[in-house]
């Protein structure tokens, strides 16, 4: 369903790693983005790119309103995504509290469709590492830290907005993307750089769903077209153990894998280290607390349901790995 008479897509988050492919995207497919983009952001990912620049911020309802009128679509990408956060409530307020409040402004204005960009981190997962998908249960007691709490709750407020308010959202749940233009870097992105750059001696027992950021933008677009209001779709690609990845990452950069695998017990006393020196000097840890519980078990996904309603696909893995590392070289961010 894309029907939105030429009139503007909104695309927050515009500026970070996910935001900016999909607003490319949607740019390659003709169509009229608009950004939102807070007053002091980082626009280097926009540079170059024929859209339009709306200043504002989750926080701010009236900046929320301005950017959404006359939109016929709104991609809501934008979140406070860390996995150690100093003030675990102004995470609240910009993933569950912004998110509100972007939604009832997107009714107020009529906009005919939303894709919410929630997250694998809402999902349930199952113990012996066997793939979970859209139907797997979890609660908010299954969430590991502020910032899968936040987005728990924020797509709960989505999901209620559908049910009484006739929100025309579809939610998409990206597993762990990589890519070109990841300038913060994500988390996945700092690791992809540390067992790049050789810096990564060891290694614990876990797994993860990564996938191609430009795949997940893809994704975006397939469900504004193809999805179902209310329902939520799994953008997803291969399903690594840790180990795996780094073997894969030395086999592109000509390294030699780690071979040390750390009990997890073994690395608590580094969490607690990391996070006491983040505390005193505000910079995100390499290792947290939040992280190893995550770690307890391997995040494997099925993107089926995507695959089946949307037409999504997802390209191998390797060329994920290949586009970050060529990228992360190519900002000097390697060494």
């Amino acid at each position: 369903m894309v029907s939105t008479s030429g009139k503007p897509v909104l695309v927050t988050g515009a500026t970070g790693f996910v935001g900016t492919a999909v607003a490319r995207a949607l740019i390659a497919a003709g169509r009229r983005v608009r950004a939102l983009c807070r007053p002091n952001s980082d626009r280097r990912n926009l540079a170059g790119l024929d859209l339009e620049i709306c200043q504002g911020s989750l926080e701010d309802a009236a900046s929320l309103a301005a950017a959404v009128a006359d939109c016929g679509a709104l991609y809501h990408v934008a979140a406070d995504y860390r996995l150690w956060v100093r003030d675990p409530e102004a995470m609240y307020r910009a993933n569950v509290e912004g998110t509100r409040t972007l939604m009832t402004a997107a009714l107020a204005a009529g906009v005919e469709r939303v894709v919410y960009t929630s997250s694998v981190a809402t999902l349930g997962l199952h113990a012996n590492g066997t793939p979970a998908d859209e139907t797997t249960p979890s609660t908010l007691g299954d969430m590991v830290g502020p910032y899968k709490r936040s987005k728990f709750l924020a797509e709960a407020e989505v999901r209620r907005l559908v049910g009484t308010q006739k929100l025309p959202a579809v939610i998409v749940n990206p597993s762990t993307p990589i890519g070109p233009r990841d300038i913060k870097p994500t988390p996945t992105g700092r690791m992809i750089v540390e067992a790049a750059s050789g810096r990564m001696p060891a290694f614990v027992d876990t797994g993860l769903n990564l996938v191609h950021v430009d795949d997940v933008a893809q994704g975006h677009l397939l469900a504004e077209e193809h999805g179902r209001v209310g329902e939520r779709y799994i953008l997803g690609g291969e399903n690594l153990s840790l180990a795996e990845i780094l073997r894969r990452i030395a086999a592109i950069t000509g390294g030699r894998p780690p071979k040390l695998r750390l009990p997890l017990p073994v690395v608590w006393p580094v969490a607690c280290a990391a996070e006491a020196w983040g505390r005193l000097t505000g910079k995100e840890p390499m290792v947290t607390f939040d992280s190893l519980r995550m770690a307890r078990k391997k995040m494997f996904f099925s993107p089926a349901k995507a695959e089946r309603e949307l037409g999504y696909r997802a390209r191998p893995v390797d060329q994920a790995l290949a586009d970050a590392i060529q990228w992360f070289r190519a900002a000097g961010m390697l060494r």
